[in-house]
């Protein structure tokens, strides 16, 4: 699964508006979206990350990388 962090959610057609832009893109599947979480996950099916960040940006939410809780000390 690949995953990404979304910034800007705030309710559940957030959630809809996110789970559709990434959906709609070629070869994403098992598309995820958790408000809680503030991320979306999908199955590794040859969908560019970078493809999936820009669907997600053309709709007025960040979007970027994970960071590793061992990277913030």
């Amino acid at each position: 699964m690949k995953k990404l962090k979304v910034d800007g959610m705030h309710c559940q057609n957030c959630v809809k508006a996110v789970t559709e832009a990434v959906s709609a893109l070629p070869g994403a599947k098992g598309v995820q979206v958790s408000l809680e979480k503030g991320e979306v996950t999908w199955e590794e099916m040859g969908v560019e990350i970078e493809k999936v960040k820009e669907a997600i940006e053309d709709i007025g939410f960040d979007a970027s990388m994970p960071t590793c809780c061992c990277a913030q000390k």
